[in-house]
């Protein structure tokens, strides 16, 4: 009995560190299935109704992780997938951690956080609180993000990166103080041999979690292709917003963004835009949201095609044509909620484009009307 005890005992010593450790890993996913269907779908303007791309949410499955390491630090990593629904296809052939491939260390009464890998731009993160309706209360040290597939999701880029709106080689470092602030710094790297700028982008922000009221803001910087010269087209935006809680049925939401493109021969873009948004959550299992956003360009490099105003921090060294002008969108849902985990929606939105703006998926016409319904569940 004693020879079972001591040898117990030695076995306690030897792997004190690793009985201590608690590890969790977490499988997770969200299906958003959509039924929509938009006018000017083609040259000639016919509707196209079918089932599309998730209209709210990137259809997912993911895994996250965390270790304790004592003392409270944690190791913690993410990997998240995107698929279409209607299909079952990856939504980027060939990549399968297309959402996010990170791994970190995290300390919330310390440092904070830091992750390396594919990950949202920190700004993404700071500005979704206000970029449309349906941004989450708080900011915190979780990804967050604006609506998926509609005619109101290009305002997310303005709060991009050289490689769209996630970091490819990214770093991040956030926290959260005790006293309400919420802090962060990111650095993508370029990965171009002689330059450590090409390619790269930089970003801070700052935010505020208040008893009734959220603000943040960020300023970021890319140069976004991945030429060893790319410092002559160097992509800037910073942005200001937040949302105020009325009560506990309005929330209203609002910011502002500003960005400008060095775009070669091209010469400068400048863009200003703005969005106003509202969630009214009345008791029972109904909520309903209201958005109104703007994006003004001047000067913007317009695709090869001719078709298409390019999205902010797209690289405009093959663009040959710049265009002037404004898209605005107005948008509504209502959500129906038979649990804490899937819904049912109708959603709508309707999109102008004056003076030169252009995009691809109107056909040539200035404006194009939305209507989707649809179901999320998450597991």
């Amino acid at each position: 009995m004693k020879t079972k005890i001591a040898g117990m005992a030695a076995l306690a010593l030897l792997g004190v560190g690793s009985a201590q450790a608690q590890s969790s890993v977490t499988i997770y996913g969200l299906i958003d299935a959509t039924i929509s269907t938009k006018n000017n779908a083609d040259a000639s303007g016919h509707r196209l109704t079918g089932i599309s791309t998730a209209y709210f949410s990137g259809n997912r499955l993911g895994f996250k992780g965390n270790e304790d390491l004592g003392g409270g630090m944690s190791a913690i990593f993410k990997l998240e997938a995107e698929f279409v629904v209607g299909t079952g296809e990856m939504d980027t052939p060939g990549v399968l951690f297309n959402r996010d491939s990170w791994v970190g260390l995290a300390d919330k009464n310390t440092f904070g956080q830091v992750t390396l890998g594919r990950q949202n731009t920190l700004a993404r993160d700071f500005a979704q609180i206000y970029g449309d309706a349906y941004g989450s209360e708080a900011l915190g040290y979780e990804e967050g993000g604006f609506t998926n597939n509609n005619n109101f999701k290009q305002m997310i880029f303005y709060a991009g990166s050289a490689t769209g709106t996630r970091y490819d080689n990214g770093l991040v470092w956030k926290k959260v103080f005790n006293n309400g602030i919420v802090a962060g710094a990111g650095y993508q790297f370029g990965e171009v041999a002689g330059s450590l700028n090409s390619g790269s982008t930089k970003s801070l922000a700052l935010g505020y979690n208040g008893s009734s009221y959220l603000v943040s803001g960020f300023y970021n910087e890319a140069n976004v292709n991945n030429k060893v010269d790319a410092t002559t087209e160097k992509h800037k935006s910073y942005s200001l917003g937040g949302s105020y809680f009325l009560n506990k049925l309005v929330r209203l939401n609002a910011g502002y963004f500003r960005y400008t493109a060095e775009q070669g021969a091209l010469g400068k873009r400048t863009d200003n835009a703005w969005t106003v948004s509202t969630k009214l959550t009345p008791q029972g299992v109904m909520d309903y949201e209201l958005g109104y956003q703007v994006m003004n360009a001047s000067n913007a490099a317009l695709n090869k095609a001719g078709d298409s105003t390019l999205n902010a921090y797209s690289d405009a060294s093959g663009s040959t044509a710049t265009s002037s002008g404004k898209k605005s969108t107005l948008y509504a849902s209502m959500f129906y909620h038979l649990s804490k985990r899937t819904e049912l929606y109708v959603a709508a939105d309707y999109m102008k484009l004056t003076g030169d703006y252009r995009v691809g998926s109107a056909n040539g016409f200035k404006n194009q009307t939305e209507l989707a319904v649809g179901m999320r569940t998450r597991f």
